[in-house]
This record gives structure tokens, C-alpha cells and sequence, in this order.
């Protein structure tokens, strides 16, 4: 079993920048890609980024790329998004999970969430 726990959201204003951090415990995350993804209420979950076992690899949401930066820490287990150039649309909650490393599907471990609010 994996459990992730994420941390670093709070209330900014449009144009700030934030760092979440994804730490895993119970198991080493070493063997999974590592995803963030967000939900406001009413809509789906949606993709915002992932990151292969090695960190080599990366893959961003359009409405995010340039923006957003995702890294891991292999040694200690931890997974971040680096948010700069926040917008209000960028406001919600922000999810780390597992994901397979051969299609990027998730492995069905999520975090419990962390709120990002971003004020005009």
C-alpha cells in the first residue's frame, strides 16, 4: 500500500506561486509515474501533470504548460508541482496519485487533497 499526502496549497493571489509537495509513505513510489491532478465542485478530475520513475520524462496539461513544474525527490519519496503565474482558473483542489509507468493510468492511490485558491 501507498499512501500519499499532500501539502502546500493556500490562499494566493492571481500572478503568485506555489509548491505542493506529494509525500509517500507505507511503500517507496520509486516503481510508479507520479501524477497531479485537480477538481473543482461540479466537474470532473482533471489531469494537470506526471512525471515518469526517472524523472526524465514529463507531461503537462496545455492550460498549464509553461507554468507548472513537476519534479520528485527519489531518495525521499516526495513528489511536487511548482505553480507559477497563478490564475483564478487555476483554483482547486490539487491531487497527487500513482500511476502506471507503461500508459500513465492511475493506480488507484490518491492523496487526500490540498486546496489551492487563487484571488483576482
Amino acid at each position: 500500500q501507498v499512501q500519499l499526502v499532500e501539502s502546500g496549497g493556500g490562499v494566493v493571489q492571481a500572478g503568485d506561486s506555489l509548491r505542493l509537495s506529494c509525500a509517500a509513505s507505507g511503500r517507496t513510489i520509486s516503481s510508479y509515474a507520479m501524477g497531479w491532478f485537480r477538481q473543482v465542485p461540479g466537474k470532473e478530475r482533471e489531469f494537470v501533470a506526471a512525471i515518469t520513475r526517472s524523472g526524465l520524462t514529463k507531461k503537462y496539461a496545455d492550460v498549464v504548460k509553461g507554468r507548472f513544474t513537476v519534479s520528485r525527490d527519489i531518495p525521499k519519496n516526495t513528489v511536487f508541482l511548482q505553480m507559477n503565474s497563478l490564475k483564478p482558473e487555476d483554483a482547486a483542489v490539487y491531487y497527487c496519485a500513482a500511476l502506471s509507468s507503461s500508459d500513465w493510468s492511475p493506480m488507484g492511490y490518491w492523496g487526500q487533497g490540498t486546496q489551492v485558491t487563487v484571488s483576482s
